[in-house]
């Protein structure tokens, strides 16, 4: 039997050392070339954020990185022992801050718009969505404070799956200078950590965004991350269209689901739109993936 979170002979197998040696050249030469050497990044206990640390640290030395502890109230004291282990293995330094009374003061203003804007067609109660949103968003804030006050730079934590479905925050955990992840898919992710040593917990417990009680990213998904993974990998990295897809074994059903999935979160995976007026529209003509200047 393989263990949690193996991906055996799948077609999403990495070559580990390769891997971890581009994803540490990126980040070492990414980070360098804004003029400066220090990382940070908001370290939350769950294993893409363990994996962006370690890598990091691997790039940078620890003493060049720094991670924010941002619990909420709700949030499980696993979530925030996990990542302490993280701290301590690596030797980097930590600061924890509870965004509780943010979130409560935004929450509770949130909850009178509900309940007074004629244009709202909410319950008087935040959703769990709109509260896990204001979270996310409220720890990049903390982030990009704290990365203007050291001169560190934002290195993401999110990773392919989750971009590709949409499953994200945009301004939110979305947000970052750079992200070593964001090609990878989750099962990959998992396959890195268990590489580079991070706690076995880490790896083996199931994912989640820690915003509610027994909330888990795979319950809220409808699929388990193995099987996404798979059919992901067929439909966007080798461009399968739907009738090899069901040769493979996917379910008409899923294959459609998906794809408009991927399809309707296309806007949080790019820039803002911007009307074309002159010859040269940033992002539209005016587009380097590098600082080559004019």
């Amino acid at each position: 039997m393989e263990a949690p979170h193996s991906i055996g002979n799948s077609p999403l197998l990495l070559n580990e050392e390769h891997s971890v040696e581009v994803l540490t050249i990126f980040i070492r030469e990414e980070v360098r070339r804004t003029g400066l050497s220090k990382a940070i990044i908001g370290l939350s206990g769950g294993v893409d954020s363990a994996l962006s640390t370690y890598l990091a640290m691997r790039a940078l030395g620890a003493e060049n990185v720094h991670v924010l502890l941002m619990p909420y109230r709700t949030s499980t004291p696993e979530s925030l022992s996990d990542a302490m282990e993280v701290v301590n293995a690596l030797g980097i330094s930590s600061e924890v801050l509870d965004i509780s009374e943010a979130a409560e003061a935004f929450f509770g203003s949130g909850d009178s718009l509900s309940k007074n804007s004629a244009l709202s067609t909410q319950h008087s109660t935040l959703s769990r969505t709109r509260r896990g949103n204001v979270m996310a968003r409220l720890r990049m804030i903390a982030l990009y404070d704290r990365s203007q006050a050291t001169g560190a730079l934002v290195i993401g934590t999110s990773n392919k799956t989750e971009s590709l479905l949409g499953y994200t925050t945009i301004y939110g955990d979305n947000a970052s200078a750079i992200n070593p992840l964001g090609d990878l898919y989750k099962t990959q992710v998992w396959q890195l950590a268990k590489y580079l040593g991070v706690p076995e917990q880490i790896v083996t417990k199931p994912p989640t965004a820690d915003l509610w009680p027994g909330q888990t990213d795979e319950s809220e998904l409808g699929v388990t991350y193995h099987e996404v993974d798979e059919l992901l990998f067929y439909m966007i990295d080798l461009r399968e269209r739907d009738e090899a897809l069901a040769r493979r074994g996917f379910q008409a059903e899923q294959i459609q689901r998906i794809r408009e999935t991927v399809r309707r979160a296309q806007y949080k995976r790019r820039l803002p739109l911007i009307a074309k007026i002159s010859s040269r529209t940033i992002n539209a003509d005016f587009r380097y993936p590098r600082d080559w200047g004019t």
